[in-house]
């Protein structure tokens, strides 16, 4: 069968003018009128359709169309035809269209159907229906959107129609943000998929930070020549937490000492648990008399010593100068108010986690680090993970002129019901205003629901809302669910993503909805994964 869609834009003023007349004379009827007439259903659903299409017009800017639909068929003999056409009329009235037959019509529904742009008068006037804009993308049911931007990088193919995929997420004329969710059930393929972002990437010298807690990028850092940083009880590199970087505010900008407390807060708030305004008033009394040992006060000034070798003469002060957690824990203890606090830092001082009570000793010099958490083990990751987006958040806010990104695998362990409101702020804020200093955020998680336990959800709301990108891989019925109330999933991707096969995805992105199968080649594969696939025929590579 053919078919042939033929649109004609009308007048919205004159459309508005009929429709106003309309409504008056049907109004007075339906109020004047017989109730018992057996058209009163009709005439009041034709008085409601006219005022809808009529506020739809004036108050949402749409436009108003005629649509003709043809539907031409084909058969090799009058019996078939007849079982074809009573086939299409079957489906189109259970689905609650109208059609009809063009008897002694058939030339013109033929010419209709041909690619000559011919819409016979004799049948415009039986065949047009009005149509708003937003219903006329429904009348597009073989087109299928694409992603071809020419900076981007090769993500993979349209499912639907094989076209090449590439996307550019820091063209910031075209996305409102370089953000990105990563979503999908383990094994799905969501891993590989950020690898394979990262490799590509890092081909392209963009600066790249990844904490990872479940040791999944080691390979691909050691291949791509990285740093991997190590923190646990094994691992000789150390960070201290209450260090203060020079580039933790931008140049210009006062307030060091505060910003630190700010979020020394939120990572104390883990280790204390949730505080109340008078103890967290009470720590940072504290706070501020362990910086007073080492001479650091509210006076920016005070973050700078005295060096002749330098051109102004002074230099930021280095971790060496920085108060350590003892020096802390110390002046905790001489307070009986906050000698609680004292005992429940007496492990990471004294205990399994004292690595925590150390100057820093590492560099952030290389273009791709790896923060390796998986040591700390599964109830002290979130002190890992809040300590390393800190330190890199400091990085990207370096340089805005420089693409950089971060990642943040698990993250359900900083915005879920296990972290608190102060750290959850702290992610939300990297995700709103990262843009602005040239950078990308990515949220990696397979645990929808935790996501979206904190306070109802708001922060993992705000974190999908400021995603440019989101990437849907298969997903259990449950997740889908729960991901349904806070994005704008149609039944039909409901249905997709229960459904998708490992390594396809749904990926929304800006408005348009694709679903796309990764692709990557050999070699990439090999340095994702580490296999020997030289002689081996791979049916994911292009």
């Amino acid at each position: 069968m053919n078919i042939s869609i033929f649109y004609e834009k009308q007048d919205s003023y004159k459309t508005i003018q009929d429709l106003t007349y309309h409504i008056g004379n049907v109004g007075v009827e339906l109020k004047e009128g017989n109730q018992n007439r057996q058209d009163i259903d009709i005439a009041a659903f034709a008085y409601n359709d006219a005022k809808y299409i009529r506020k739809e017009i004036q108050i949402n800017n749409e436009d108003i169309y005629f649509l003709y639909i043809y539907i031409n068929l084909y058969a090799e003999n009058i019996k078939e035809l007849e079982y074809y056409l009573n086939k299409i009329e079957g489906i189109t009235q259970s689905k609650g269209m109208q059609t009809r037959r063009a008897n002694f019509r058939q030339e013109e529904s033929f010419l209709a159907c041909m690619p000559i742009m011919e819409n016979p008068k004799i049948l415009k006037e039986v065949t047009k229906r009005n149509i708003l804009t937003s219903g006329i993308i429904a009348t597009y049911p073989f087109i299928s959107s694409t992603i071809f931007d020419e900076e981007g990088i090769f993500i993979g193919t349209n499912i639907y129609n094989n076209s090449l995929v590439f996307i550019d997420r820091y063209n910031t004329g075209k996305y409102k943000n370089a953000n990105i969710c990563i979503f999908g059930t383990s094994g799905a393929g969501k891993s590989f998929y950020t690898k394979l972002l990262i490799l590509r990437y890092q081909l392209m010298g963009i600066k790249q930070y990844i904490i990872d807690p479940e040791r999944e990028y080691y390979k691909l850092c050691e291949k791509m020549k990285g740093t991997q940083i190590k923190i646990g009880p094994n691992s000789n590199t150390y960070i201290n937490i209450l260090d203060i970087r020079k580039e933790s505010i931008e140049e210009g900008e006062n307030g060091y000492l505060a910003t630190k407390i700010g979020k020394l807060i939120g990572f104390f708030n883990l280790i204390f648990g949730e505080l109340n305004e008078e103890e967290k008033a009470l720590l940072e009394e504290k706070l501020i008399d362990t910086y007073k040992i080492k001479n650091i006060t509210f006076n920016d000034d005070s973050l700078y010593k005295i060096n002749p070798e330098k051109i102004l003469g002074k230099e930021f002060k280095n971790s060496q100068d920085m108060p350590i957690l003892e020096d802390l824990y110390n002046i905790l203890g001489k307070d009986e108010r906050t000698k609680k606090f004292q005992i429940k830092l007496i492990p990471f001082v004294k205990g399994s986690m004292k690595f925590f009570n150390n100057f820093t000793n590492i560099e952030l010099n290389n273009n791709l680090i790896v923060a390796d958490i998986y040591d700390l083990g599964e109830e002290n990751l979130k002190y890992g993970m809040y300590l390393f987006t800190d330190i890199f958040w400091d990085k990207i806010k370096e340089n805005r002129e420089e693409k950089k990104a971060i990642y943040l695998d698990e993250i359900w362990r900083l915005i879920g019901v296990t972290s608190n409101k102060e750290v959850a702020s702290f992610i939300y804020k990297i995700f709103k205003t990262i843009r602005k200093y040239g950078g990308s955020g990515v949220a990696i998680t397979q645990d929808i629901s935790d996501i979206f336990s904190l306070e109802n959800g708001i922060y993992g709301k705000s974190i999908l809302n400021n995603s440019s990108i989101k990437t849907f891989f298969a997903l259990e019925e449950e997740n889908i669910k729960i991901l349904s109330e806070f994005t704008n999933l149609s039944e039909k991707e409901k249905v997709e993503i229960k459904s998708l096969k490992r390594g396809e995805c749904l990926m929304f992105v800006g408005d348009n909805h694709i679903l796309t199968k990764i692709e990557c080649s050999n070699l990439e594969k090999e340095i994702v994964e580490g296999d020997n696939l030289k002689n081996e025929k791979n049916n994911n590579s292009y």
